[in-house]
């Protein structure tokens, strides 16, 4: 039984921000069991949240922090704005009296030392880091508390991470980084995949709509496969290639020392060392 439930209007959840991913996870927390009536929502494009939640009451949903009711006490507060608004929006955060919330940010760079600064050293704090994927509710996200979070409020995360997809943790916040260099920034090296295949489909003379639809599909059926699918990536790449035949052809390419693996190992270490650079 999920954990939303146990939300009420006295210690409502705070969403922060209700773009294109909050407003997915809000979505997903309201399906989930959440009530309507325990949620408060800050964004200032307030007809698009209308559109998305439109049973949230009116006094729910406010433009600005600063219009919040003074006597309001969020029992989960969640931020996510995008990072280059934080600031502001935790210097708002200081009109009102959070208590004892947990805060839960999905915000890329920001840290949880960040967020101690605004928030205090006793603050629960969960830093998460989820990807696009989540705006339809297949992502994955991967959390990180700090030492302030008590099991009970990381079980109601997990279960408010999970509106968004497949949810993991970790214990060492430096492993953010690297979980945002493989599934954060990841989507995109998949969507470039597809980019390519295509191209490749058109120098060889398919005409590029064909080409285009022939590599959406197949890594898309590729990826339903390999999540549906009992076998590993590795043994379902085995059964596709034929000895001598056309695949082995074009994995002899993709698997040299200079191939693919290669090629992605440079590229996810460059991600890795921008996401420690932004986090600075």
């Amino acid at each position: 039984m999920s954990k939303l439930s146990q939300i009420s209007s006295d210690k409502p959840l705070l969403l922060i921000g209700c773009g294109k991913m909050g407003g997915a996870m809000m979505q997903g927390w309201l399906e989930a069991g959440l009530n309507v009536a325990a949620v408060k929502v800050v964004d200032p494009y307030r007809e698009g949240v209308r559109k998305m939640l439109p049973d949230l009451a009116e006094e729910n949903l406010v433009e600005k922090i600063a219009d919040l009711p003074e006597a309001i006490k969020p029992g989960f507060v969640i931020l996510a704005v995008k990072p280059q608004m934080m600031d502001q929006a935790m210097a708002d955060m200081k009109s009102i009296d959070c208590g004892d919330a947990v805060f839960l940010s999905i915000a890329a760079g920001k840290t949880i030392g960040y967020f101690e600064q605004y928030f205090g050293p006793d603050a629960a704090i969960v830093r998460a880091m989820p990807n696009t994927p989540a705006a339809i509710g297949r992502g994955i996200t991967v959390g990180c508390p700090n030492k302030n979070v008590s099991d009970q409020q990381k079980a109601v995360c997990h279960d408010l991470l999970t509106a968004a997809g497949a949810v993991d943790w970790v214990s060492e916040e430096s492993l953010i980084d690297a979980v945002t260099a493989v599934s954060g920034s990841g989507p995109a090296y998949v969507f470039n995949l597809v980019e390519a295949l295509a191209g490749a489909g058109e120098a060889i003379g398919l005409d590029p709509e064909l080409a285009q639809k022939l590599a959406m599909h197949t890594i898309c059926g590729a990826g339903a496969l390999l999540e549906q699918s009992d076998q590993d990536a590795t043994q379902l790449r085995i059964n596709v290639t034929s000895p001598n035949g056309t695949t082995e052809a074009a994995l002899n390419v993709l698997m040299a020392g200079d191939g693919l693996s290669s090629l992605m190992t440079r590229a996810v270490r460059a991600a890795y060392q921008r996401s420690k650079e932004l986090a600075d």
